[in-house]
């Protein structure tokens, strides 16, 4: 009698029941780690005045977290083609968990911080992994409405952080914005270990070398610290030795990346046409989306005159809109040719970031609201079938590179969009809010073109049309 496999592989996707408990686990450990990226920003006056700290070393507890999360995403997603994304994925969230119970009790800027990079190398593991571990939770004919879920969870948590600050603090003191994450992730955990299955494939042969998971550190790290200098006018003689420094470091990391059979930096999965023109099309939606996110708190309390309270409520169009939007376009995929999908969502979002920069002096809140909404509604017809060719279009012993490829485009996207709206402030202090929401309106619109091209392409196993 043969033992039983406490952990079974599918070959392909998780029958239900266990499938609901294996996407929760998922959805649960993901919500966390977007979440948290925002989460502390409402706080940072009260901890740095409790702290006793400058605002200025107050922006550390941010950006250790953001930091932690670019430096090592890529080389977990590696990690895991190698070790299996069940593991990766459990053991960010164990990490994860622990993390938010040393920022809950901490007392100083440097525990705090020490505390918040462990938290962002957790939410990097659960990040790398986490659109992989869909496409092993869903059969292969219903990977779009997968993907649509798990865009849900990103969109919208994306955007509820700082709503979901405002009422931790209303209620009690900053540490319980760490300290609710301890029972959402212990239950993940829980959810994650009974229902999660293992990865059937594996990189045969492959290793994680430390010298490339070093390099993918440094230039990440130098490239971040780079695009948040230039936008806050760091002193140029530092800042140019911070891009010579890149230069050098991202040149010798991108020669010894193209000479790796299974490299940290996925330039195999790069050289796919469809799976390169996809990142790219991530890059410029979440580029304009965190333009316009950044911008409309100001253009709204500043312009139109609304409070915070109410401005938190005019913005919850744009996510709601995109939890109903999402999943129906996940289950388009396979009926609509996805870069169809993605072009026209973008297309809507372009002309409602345009219309929002056209608004009226005086503009009623239904004519923010149906703006704000034609903005989600393409940002959710878009992401969906976006990710489900990403991932799809990439050989099952390389979904981890894939998973953590996307989600780099995502941040690098967001990191991008916050550090031109940082730029716009000094450049056009008059009008730089109307100038971020052109420019996201700008930017949505080339991913819409980029989009477009992939209708050309043939659409990898599993998302072609069917009924033809």
């Amino acid at each position: 009698m043969t033992a039983r496999t406490p952990y079974p592989t599918f070959s392909d996707g998780v029958p239900m029941p266990r499938r609901i408990g294996a996407i929760l686990a998922v959805a649960f450990g993901v919500s966390l780690s977007v979440i948290d990226g925002a989460i502390a920003n409402v706080a940072l006056p009260t901890i740095g005045q409790e702290l006793g700290i400058s605002p200025a070393d107050s922006i550390w507890i941010v950006n250790a977290y953001q930091l932690a999360i670019m430096i090592s995403l890529l080389s977990f997603s590696a990690l895991g083609d190698v070790i299996g994304y069940r593991k990766i994925y459990l053991g960010g969230l164990a990490l994860f968990t622990a993390a938010s119970v040393g920022c809950s009790l901490s007392r100083s800027l440097s525990v705090l911080v020490f505390s918040r990079i462990m938290q962002g190398f957790g939410a990097a593991a659960v990040t790398s992994v986490n659109t992989t571990m869909i496409r092993f939770i869903y059969p292969k004919a219903q990977l779009g409405r997968g993907m649509g879920i798990n865009a849900t969870v990103v969109a919208v948590s994306s955007v509820a952080g700082p709503t979901l600050a405002a009422g931790i603090l209303s209620v009690a003191q900053w540490p319980w914005l760490f300290a609710v994450n301890i029972p959402v992730g212990l239950t993940a955990l829980l959810l994650g270990r009974r229902f999660l299955p293992r990865n059937p494939v594996k990189a045969q042969g492959y290793r994680l070398d430390w010298r490339d998971a070093l390099m993918n550190a440094l230039t990440f790290g130098l490239l971040m610290a780079s695009i948040e200098g230039f936008s806050h006018g760091i002193d140029p003689a530092l800042l140019a030795g911070g891009l010579a420094a890149l230069s050098v470091v991202g040149f010798l990391f991108v020669r010894r990346q193209l000479r790796e059979t299974y490299p940290i930096l996925p330039f195999d999965l790069l050289r796919i046409p469809i799976f390169s023109v996809s990142v790219l099309t991530s890059v410029c939606s979440f580029l304009g989306q965190m333009l316009a996110m950044v911008a409309l708190p100001f253009y709204l309390q500043h312009e139109c005159g609304y409070d915070e309270v109410q401005t938190g409520l005019l913005m919850t169009a744009w996510p709601a809109v995109i939890m109903v939007v999402a999943p129906v376009a996940g289950t388009l995929v396979g009926r609509i040719h996805a870069g169809l999908l993605g072009g026209t969502g973008l297309t809507l979002m372009a002309a409602g970031l345009f219309l929002l920069a056209l608004l009226p002096a005086s503009p009623s809140q239904g004519d923010i609201v149906w703006r704000l909404a034609l903005c989600g509604m393409g940002f959710g017809l878009f992401q969906s079938p976006n990710n489900s060719i990403l991932i799809a279009s990439a050989p099952p012993e390389r979904s981890g590179s894939a998973s953590g490829m996307l989600a780099t485009a995502r941040l690098t996207g967001q990191t991008t969009g916050a550090a031109l709206m940082a730029l716009l402030f000094h450049l056009v202090p008059e009008r730089s809010t109307h100038a971020a929401l052109l420019l996201a309106g700008g930017f949505a619109l080339a991913g819409a073109a980029v989009s477009l091209i992939r209708i050309r392409l043939p659409l990898p196993e599993g998302l072609a049309r069917r009924g033809r």
